[in-house]
């Protein structure tokens, strides 16, 4: 993906016509950029006091990480959900979720597609690939990137992850003027990780907001069901 093309002025993200469905009502613009940050807090509940101040919104999600997560919590998570609850009633820019797949496996090509037809933009990398070297997937580089390249575009950063290694980007783009929300399991979660975020939640605290309804259950269709 490239954004080589954009300008401040004039770009495909600040022009959006329409809001995907799991938005509420428009927002006053009151931005993070420029004003002073506040110091790092940390919160046991996802309703954020400034959520009006909260600006435009992009949501970096890894995978991984967040499988985890889930499996340690015991839920199974609802991808509708958790993107209504990481929005809120800011504007989406743009939501990301990062993974590994086997492009064997039918079933997570299935998930994959309903989650770009359900507002997600889906980044992934060859398990395959990675598995001859030993290691297991890992997108911290993609996600890095990604977060420093639309910092201009966006007033809050939503990161899904506990990876320490993402201090670094964080950092950069606190240093660009946008608020930056770390979201993860306070017992697993760099700590260096939350010391560098503006705001953490613990999703600990979040679980039953978040998890898949089983009475009001959804399937992922495989691609070879669907009609493109």
């Amino acid at each position: 993906m490239s954004f080589t093309n954009l300008s401040k002025k004039t770009n495909e993200y600040k022009e959006l016509k329409e809001k995907p469905l799991w938005q509420g009502p428009p927002t006053i613009k009151t931005t993070t950029k420029g004003r002073e940050i506040k110091p790092q807090e940390t919160s046991n509940d996802m309703n954020i006091g400034d959520d009006i101040n909260r600006g435009r919104v992009a949501i970096f999600i890894d995978g991984l990480n967040l499988f985890h997560a889930a499996l340690q919590l015991g839920i199974e998570i609802d991808y509708v959900k958790l993107l209504c609850r990481l929005t809120q009633s800011s504007r989406l820019l743009r939501a990301f979720f990062y993974t590994g797949v086997d492009a064997s496996k039918e079933k997570q090509q299935g998930f994959l597609l309903w989650m770009r037809r359900n507002g997600y933009r889906v980044v992934t990398k060859d398990i395959l690939a990675v598995a001859e070297n030993g290691k297991k997937p890992n997108l911290n580089v993609e996600i890095a990137i990604d977060m420093i390249t639309l910092a201009p575009y966006y007033d809050t950063a939503v990161l899904v992850s506990g990876d320490g290694d993402l201090a670094y980007a964080v950092n950069a783009v606190s240093s660009l003027g946008s608020r930056v929300e770390v979201i993860g399991l306070q017992t697993t979660t760099s700590d260096t990780l939350i010391n560098v975020a503006d705001y953490f939640i613990d999703f600990d605290s979040v679980k039953q907001h978040i998890q898949k309804d089983y009475h009001v259950g959804y399937s992922y269709r495989t691609s070879s069901s669907s009609q493109l």
